[in-house]
């Protein structure tokens, strides 16, 4: 029982929207939180008002008294429930409410005569306003959390928009005067099972709706032109907020003969140099700064520069720290290492070819440069994996993505080598001097197919076949930066479909990351959600019903003629595998797609920080990093607890101060809380607690289901070299075509930190 006691003066005033001038009421405070709080179990509204109205300011607006309501809410939550944070969020969502007018075609309105709404946007809210209308429901606003809105009102609604008028946004700029579509797409995003890309988000409706995600940028030539061809084309991409990744793998290295002047090359570093600044002064919009990951293969001589270009160490002049940097790896390079063989350093300008070619066709090129001596330098194979493993445990990257895999499993093989991969690593596509490769993401919410104890494969099937349509369509619908993009997408018409909130179905299903249930659940979501995708990509292509098979030419992604698919062999045949869900009919399905499909690709997981953050999911498929965390907005930081832990601690009589104090000295980990049931400490290990070799074999599993790749950190508290190489081997052993997304390591007493601000790799974030 706790006694409220209440210290405010007699002569407190409030601001009212009108202007007008009130005495505080403690009562009126109490009423107002007594009825946004009603059902929330674990909530105290008595003390809530109390430590509002001793600490209100004179003069206070009641907007403003709204949003210390909700933050005082909040910075509860650690201590007492999470329930708490859901009427802060209520709180804050209704005083947003009363700020905002509730007609979707007012918002429009005022969105274009402040020229931020496209005309067909205005057009159709003007021409549709009662059709848009009867869809939206205002009280799915309430189905956020505190950080989640905190999110959406940072960085992702327009001005005087709500929630459900961004979402309804979204479904317009999609689907138009197609009502049923629009009513699907605005349910489904209003709802959480699905969330599209943040540009998606950001950019519908807009002027220059440009919604894809992720450019790969292919390095023109090797001249002066064709560098400053390419910066361009990635200042023009980075200023409507593309995430770019660019390989470099045909810029000859430092000290190589420049045949026009007779000079020498200054190799990569100044050159990269170049394209950090342009990130940094190409800030879309003046947003944040651009994001340009860098890939280079390790046999090129300036290696060794390029894994110093991120270090703290070293002049400003020898680095560029505002890139992201990854390593195209070759299986006889890994091949080298192992058998601790010597590597030879090349030029691409003396050793021409060498990453227009994979697996045996580049063994033998390479080889063949070697015994010509034409390398620039010779090392031991293992001493450059030490320089990478090094740099990785220092700066948690270069990124680690297998040549030989990427483009062994991928049905775009036919159209050439792939070069490299996007930003955060799960985008493996096709790209040239003609084409720019694009793709265009969303993320499914698993958590919102759990019921009744059951994963709901049939629903999940559902979602997924929406999905797919909306993201083709993002393809008809996007603003291309260049025409190189629009050729490309246009082309491949590649998606990528991630996930988000895999730790909170376990946490759900009681399932521990180790257990073989968890292992068997993770393999048949993917194997559903390719299923679905492929059917649906199918289905766009075909004249008929799932029974038939007639391709309208037309509607097929125009380079199919080629591919994996048109001989037959979809993902899953590429790593010789053979799906375990035996109640889906692939046999049917592999025959219809070999007729023809809509999409090249379909299945990409991506990071999810900021989408997973608004829905109120833990992070794409990683496992929880903390049971205790830090969350930051602009008017502070906050301690969030695991929510599922403390439900079931409240459900044991285990959630008291005492409980709560040794989870904060633990760093948020539970594992040495011998008072806490053996059962519960399973189910909650973090991901420091869990032996990565099963986060490896999880991606492994679910790996012949992706026709793209998967955004995979590896997390090591205490990394060692002989720890980090393991683990890579372990990974390149098993065929990924992504061995490492960051290395994430630890300090010993940090509890993990987040933040409403959009990640850097906002892009990805889907």
């Amino acid at each position: 029982m706790v006694d409220i006691v209440v210290k405010m003066s007699d002569h407190m005033y409030v601001t009212k929207r009108n202007g007008t001038k009130v005495p505080v009421s403690f009562n009126e405070v109490l009423t107002r939180i007594q009825r946004l709080a009603e059902g929330l179990s674990h909530v105290n509204p008595d003390l809530v008002a109390q430590k509002v109205c001793n600490q209100i300011q004179d003069g206070i607006k009641t907007s403003e008294l709204d949003e210390f309501a909700a933050e005082t809410c909040a910075m509860m939550q650690a201590r007492y429930h999470p329930n708490y944070g859901k009427l802060a969020a209520r709180i804050l969502i209704d005083n947003h409410q009363k700020l905002t007018n509730s007609g979707l075609f007012n918002v429009v309105d005022n969105l274009h005569e402040m020229g931020l709404a496209s005309y067909d946007y205005w057009r159709s809210a003007d021409d549709y306003p009662n059709e848009y209308q009867s869809m939206i429901d205002f009280s799915r606003d309430f189905m956020f959390d505190y950080f989640g809105f905190k999110t959406l009102q940072k960085g992702y609604m327009l001005p005087g928009e709500r929630p459900q008028h961004m979402w309804m946004r979204v479904a317009i700029q999609l689907h138009g005067d197609d009502f049923p579509r629009v009513k699907e797409t605005y349910d489904a995003l209003s709802q959480g099972y699905f969330i599209h890309a943040t540009p998606t988000l950001f950019n519908s409706g807009t002027k220059h709706p440009q919604l894809s995600s992720c450019f790969l940028v292919h390095m023109q030539d090797d001249s002066i032109k064709g560098i400053y061809d390419t910066l361009g084309e990635c200042a023009q991409i980075s200023k409507w907020a593309g995430g770019i990744g660019l390989s470099v793998h045909n810029v000859r290295a430092r000290d190589a003969l420049i045949k026009g002047t007779n000079g020498k090359s200054t190799g990569l570093t100044p050159m990269l140099k170049v394209f950090n600044d342009t990130a940094k002064y190409v800030n879309q919009g003046g947003k944040r700064n651009g994001s340009f990951a860098i890939y280079l293969e390790p046999w090129h001589a300036d290696i060794e520069e390029f894994l110093r270009l991120k270090m703290n160490t070293g002049g400003d002049d020898e680095r560029a720290r505002d890139l992201f940097y990854g390593l195209w790896v070759c299986d006889l390079f890994m091949q080298r290492v192992e058998k601790d063989e010597m590597w030879s350093l090349m030029s691409p300008d003396t050793c021409p070819g060498l990453s227009d070619c994979w697996g045996d066709e580049f063994a033998e090129l390479y080889c063949g440069y070697e015994r010509k001596n034409l390398a620039v330098k010779e090392m031991p194979a293992k001493k450059l994996w030490q320089m990478i493993v090094d740099a990785q445990i220092q700066t948690g990257g270069p990124y680690l993505l297998y040549k030989d895999a990427c483009n062994a499993k991928s049905n775009q093989q036919h159209l050439g080598t792939i070069k490299s991969s996007n930003l955060c690593t799960e985008i493996v596509e096709f790209t040239s001097p003609e084409e720019t490769a694009v793709c265009n993401l969303g993320s499914l919410a698993l958590p919102k197919f759990v019921e009744d104890g059951k994963f709901n494969f049939e629903k999940l099937r559902s979602y997924t076949s929406i999905l797919t349509r909306n993201l083709d369509i993002v393809i008809n619908k996007t603003y291309y930066p260049t025409e190189k993009c629009k050729t490309s997408n246009l082309r491949h018409r590649p998606i990528g479909i991630g996930i988000q909130g895999l730790a909170d179905v376990f946490a759900m299903l009681r399932l521990p990351w180790t257990s073989e249930g968890a292992a068997q659940l993770n393999r048949e979501i993917f194997e559903n959600i390719y299923f679905a995708a492929a059917t649906t990509s199918m289905l766009g292509a075909s004249q008929s019903d799932w029974r038939g098979i007639a391709v309208d030419a037309e509607k097929n992604y125009p380079s199919f003629d080629g591919s994996p698919m048109s001989q037959g062999k979809m993902q899953f045949d590429l790593w010789n595998e053979t799906p375990k869900s035996t109640y889906l009919n692939w046999d049917g399905l592999r025959r219809m797609c070999k007729a023809g499909v809509r999409n090249s690709l379909l299945i990409a997981p991506m990071p999810t920080a900021s989408t997973s953050q608004i829905l109120g999911n833990n992070e794409c498929f990683e496992p929880f990093t903390s049971n205790l965390y830090s969350r930051r907005v602009l008017s502070g930081e906050f301690m969030v607890v695991n929510k599922y832990l403390v439900e079931d601690l409240v459900k044991l009589g285990l959630w008291t101060s005492d409980i709560r104090t040794a989870i904060i000295a633990n760093n948020g980990s539970i594992q040495t809380m011998l008072e806490l049931p053996v059962e519960i400490r399973d189910l909650y290990k973090t991901v420091w607690e869990i032996p990565m070799k099963t986060l490896i074999n999880m991606a492994r599993d679910r790996a012949p289901f992706i026709c793209q790749s998967q955004s995979l950190n590896l997390f090591l508290s205490e990394p060692t070299p002989s720890k980090v190489s393991s683990m890579h081997f372990y990974a390149w052993k098993a065929g990924l075509k992504t061995g490492c997304y960051y290395l994430r390591t630890k300090a010993a007493a940090k509890a993990q930190q987040f933040t409403v601000e959009p990640p850097a790799c906002i892009s990805c974030s889907a």
